[in-house]
């Protein structure tokens, strides 16, 4: 089995590599002093950070005691928080209506397809697209931000949380329907609880998502911090930029460790229990034992 899965790894990267070569036209020469011409953009134009992003902007004058709280990573950063968030829960509400429908185990067929396709249609389109399309609806704005990644995380998250409601044990929705629990009640009292960790998982990874995003939906008029980077980067002003990029990251990973606290509320003790080096020594030698005692009571019984 394991030479086989080999075999079939092998196999794609050749044919990736393959495509790969087909695709540049075999001009692999064009990757030379690709890193010196990095590197000395990165020297001269990035590093080192201009972190006077962090400072009070000189218009509107300040208000508050701490200067932080005017500048523009801070107000940038905050917006594209706000509009993540809005997004993201939004979405996930509407995402779990539609995903409950999708799912082939939980309703018939002919309600299932045609909101998979549904589906489908919303995240064809990214959220860079709808950004786009309701600036041109409804102006420049969060309010638009909100609405596009609103859309997208509907489609994004729908599809991965009706695929994990399809791949559920199928026992407990068979109690459910020999009780004469009706669909709603299954979904609300036995699907949501038995997938409630991975729900959380898709929710904290598409506010993290969203939050990313959000730099890129800000280029096109749609709010967040993602204006800020535009702006900078119209003007040459590389070093704001990278500035900017770093407190994204900081943040990012600042959710990935709320993420992993979320989660650890809905894990069970038992499943999140770390092995340590005794307890696999004492497991182990627990093991001799119980080996020891079988040998000496079969020698016992012969005898």
């Amino acid at each position: 089995m394991k030479f086989r899965l080999l075999g079939i790894f092998s196999v794609l990267l050749i044919l990736a590599w393959h495509t790969l070569d087909g695709l540049v036209e075999g001009d692999w020469g064009r990757l030379e002093g690709g890193l010196a011409n990095l590197s000395i953009f990165f020297s001269e134009s990035m590093w080192p950070p201009n972190w006077s992003v962090l400072e009070a902007r000189s218009y509107p004058v300040c208000d508050e005691k701490i200067e932080f709280f005017c500048s523009v990573g801070y107000l940038g950063m905050m917006e594209t928080l706000k509009i993540a968030f809005v997004s993201t829960i939004l979405g996930f509400v509407g995402a779990i209506c539609l995903s409950s429908l999708a799912a082939r185990n939980l309703t018939p067929l002919y309600i299932s397809i045609p909101i998979r396709v549904f589906l489908s249609a919303v995240r064809s389109l990214p959220s860079l697209i709808w950004a786009i399309l309701f600036v041109i609806v409804i102006g420049f704005g969060p309010l638009s931000g909100v609405l596009a990644m609103t859309f997208y995380t509907v489609g994004y998250l729908g599809k991965l949380q009706y695929e994990v409601f399809e791949g559920m044990q199928n026992d407990p929705l068979e109690a459910g329907r020999a009780m004469g629990l009706s669909r709603p009640s299954i979904f609300a009292f036995i699907v949501i609880p038995e997938n409630s960790n991975h729900l959380l998982s898709q929710l904290m990874f598409m506010f993290e998502y969203n939050v990313r995003h959000g730099t890129v939906i800000g280029i096109v008029g749609a709010g967040g911090i993602g204006y800020y980077i535009s702006t900078y980067l119209k003007f040459l002003q590389y070093d704001k930029v990278f500035a900017l990029l770093i407190l994204i990251f900081v943040v990012v990973v600042l959710i990935d460790l709320l993420s992993l606290m979320v989660r650890s509320f809905v894990n069970e003790e038992g499943d999140v229990r770390k092995p340590t080096w005794l307890n696999m020594i004492l497991r182990a030698k627990a093991k001799r034992n119980a080996s020891a005692n079988a040998e000496q009571s079969f020698s016992s019984n012969v005898d």
